[in-house]
């Protein structure tokens, strides 16, 4: 558990939990972090110093959270939005951009990342080659979904680039039906690459479009209320879902503006359906309410009875391997120091979904340390005080790119 211990370290984490999310135990421990990596752990580090010490109290200390859907191209497509100040204050230290960039503009969007986001920032590529850049219709027209194209983009950019992504809805396609869904589908069979599929109202229908889904692909918006929804009239698993979940296929939440419904999740989590990653789609339209931020769209899911570990997992170690990215269940030494504290706050806390329906928590789960690769992105000391922790629309809200003007 420990490396051979030094006398001086660049960070120092006194009195944290740290959550082993896969089985969800607990080991007290104090954390040091030198030169962007785990150092050392141990019981108690004591007669050493450091740069920076912070006290956290028994805080709940976990790797930093993976949040697998989000938009983050922002003053480039209709979605996007800064990501550091909404990643910062969450313990997300990975964000994955889904789809936001077409083939046409992925080289501007790795500029725009490497530029301005200091959050770890990966992509999958729309099919489209326009991207995201209006707010829907983007495979409305045959020649925007170029298999060609999309696969020299990626390997061009196989660094960052992580999967393919089609947006399969009624708006979306635009009379079109699946043409653009089975492009998708011979861009990411040819990339050995997932496929992330976005359903919502359909046509086309939920059980056409998993007939182009393999093992290892990604259907996201699995909690959406809309016609596509993934349960029947009665609120039990669809067959085809099930099937589709028998051969491989992974559901993903990407909570979204229309696409996180309390009955659907509550009604699949009763059974013991859990979603396998949970995800935020946090873009322009919702940053403000009702996503907020991951940890508000966990504490939603604690609501309906999901079990903290199990939560934080869905969105570590379990969104990691989706995408094969290295995001391990528990702090260890060795690893890039990518860190997150947290605690459960008691009290009265209205969340609601993406239909307007609100309900009470008495738990909610608060961020307190963000540390990205050893340097501390967000601190807010482990304290009673209500200020800070989950987004609300009057506190830590921020400007979307259609509300304000001038550089970031």
């Amino acid at each position: 558990m420990t490396s051979e211990i030094r006398q001086h370290y660049a960070l120092i984490l006194r009195n944290a939990q740290l959550l082993d999310v896969e089985n969800g135990t607990t080991t007290s421990a104090d954390v040091a972090i030198q030169d962007g990596r785990i150092a050392a752990i141990a019981p108690t580090l004591p007669l050493i110093t450091a740069d920076r010490e912070i006290a956290l109290e028994g805080a709940i200390v976990t790797p930093g959270l993976l949040d697998l859907h989000c938009h983050g191209y922002w003053g480039a497509t209709y979605w996007g939005i800064p990501l550091d100040p909404v990643t910062e204050r969450s313990g997300v230290t990975t964000a994955i951009d889904a789809g936001s960039a077409g083939a046409y503009s992925f080289r501007g969007f790795r500029e725009w990342i490497w530029g301005h986001n200091r959050v770890e920032t990966l992509a999958f590529l729309n099919i489209s080659s326009i991207g995201l850049i209006h707010k829907t219709y983007e495979l409305a027209h045959s020649a925007y979904a170029d298999v060609d194209l999309a696969i020299q983009t990626v390997e061009r950019h196989r660094d960052i680039i992580v999967g393919i992504k089609a947006r399969i809805d009624v708006n979306t396609v635009g009379g079109r039906g699946l043409e653009g869904l089975a492009r998708a589908r011979a861009a990411a069979t040819a990339l050995s690459l997932p496929l992330m599929v976005h359903i919502g109202k359909g046509p086309p229908e939920l059980r056409e479009i998993l007939t182009y889904m393999r093992a290892g692909d990604i259907l996201t918006h699995c909690h959406t209320g809309h016609s596509n929804r993934i349960t029947t009239p009665g609120g039990t698993l669809r067959d085809e879902v099930r099937a589709a979940k028998d051969r491989g296929i992974l559901l993903d939440t990407g909570h979204g503006m229309g696409s996180f419904s309390f009955q659907v999740a509550d009604q699949l989590l009763q059974q013991g359906e859990l979603p396998d990653t949970i995800s935020t789609d946090v873009h322009a339209e919702n940053v403000n309410g009702p996503v907020f931020d991951l940890p508000t769209t966990l504490s939603k899911y604690m609501l309906l009875g999901m079990s903290l570990h199990r939560a934080l997992a869905c969105c570590t170690v379990a969104a990691g391997r989706a995408i094969g990215y290295p995001s391990p269940s528990r702090i260890t030494v060795g690893d890039i120091a990518h860190v997150a504290a947290f605690t459960i706050e008691d009290g009265s806390f209205p969340l609601t979904d993406s239909y307007g329906e609100t309900r009470t928590a008495q738990r909610r789960l608060r961020c307190h340390l963000t540390v990205q690769r050893g340097e501390i992105r967000y601190f807010h000391p482990v304290c009673s005080s209500p200020e800070g922790g989950i987004l609300t629309p009057t506190a830590h809200a921020i400007n979307t790119p259609h509300r304000r003007r001038g550089p970031r």
